[in-house]
């Protein structure tokens, strides 16, 4: 498959150097001074299959229209732009596009947000319980919450009937690690993930592109993994 990556950070640099050892061609690697509001894109439109989008909330929207305008399927890993996700993925429809977007590409965390939902069932009837969330990422990262913090917060937060606190760490070179903590009078549950290289999230993004690929619509990680819709 042939990729162009938007975004040259370090997931972008990341996602390629593995993209080869799947097999894929990396025809591109667009950073911010060759594509103000998406301007590059529209040069890929005949000469990648997928665009994997890795940037920042105030780039990803009109990067993702601009891949959609270009009939360009992608994946986007970008987070911070959730008040405008439903105006994108009506584009996204209107155009009979592909996109595939997720706070975080890891399994892992697919399944630690699963079983953060399970959790706060099983909380629901135990109030004593203080439940609390705290998420932790590299100094560089500028949006707090995370976004998989968000997903994690409001899994727990539909099964267990009321909010749950966040706090935000930035500090250092962390990937990122999120931990969930269920506090009693006597005891303490822990549910946590920590991510310890940057390459789960570069392999799941790759896993994803190759998923979506020949599909239309607006899919999730949840697609992916085969874990079905939410209701």
């Amino acid at each position: 498959m042939r990729l162009l990556i938007i975004g040259d950070g370090r997931m972008g640099r990341a996602i390629e150097t593995m993209a080869g050892d799947r097999g894929h061609e990396v025809v591109g690697i667009l950073g911010a001074a060759a594509n103000r509001d998406g301007a590059g894109i529209p040069a890929f439109r005949d000469r990648a299959d997928m665009a994997i989008e890795f940037t920042q909330p105030a780039a990803a929207v009109a990067n993702v229209k601009a891949c959609i305008a270009a009939a360009l399927p992608v994946v986007c890993g970008t987070t911070g732009w959730g008040t405008r996700h439903h105006e994108v993925e009506e584009e996204v429809w209107t155009a009979m596009g592909s996109l595939l977007v997720a706070p975080n590409f890891s399994l892992g965390v697919a399944l630690f947000t699963a079983l953060a939902e399970q959790a706060g069932a099983l909380f629901a009837a135990h109030p004593q319980y203080e439940v609390a969330l705290v998420e932790t990422h590299h100094s560089a990262k500028k949006d707090a919450p995370s976004g998989t913090a968000i997903s994690v917060k409001e899994a727990a937060e539909r099964s267990l009937g009321r909010a749950i606190p966040t706090n935000s760490v930035r500090v250092g070179s962390v990937p990122g690690t999120h931990t969930l903590l269920f506090d009693g009078p006597f005891e303490q549950i822990v549910l946590s993930h920590e991510a310890r290289d940057r390459r789960v999230f570069a392999d799941g993004a790759l896993r994803a592109a190759e998923w979506l690929a020949g599909r239309q619509g607006v899919f999730s990680m949840r697609d992916v993994l085969g874990m079905g819709r939410r209701p």
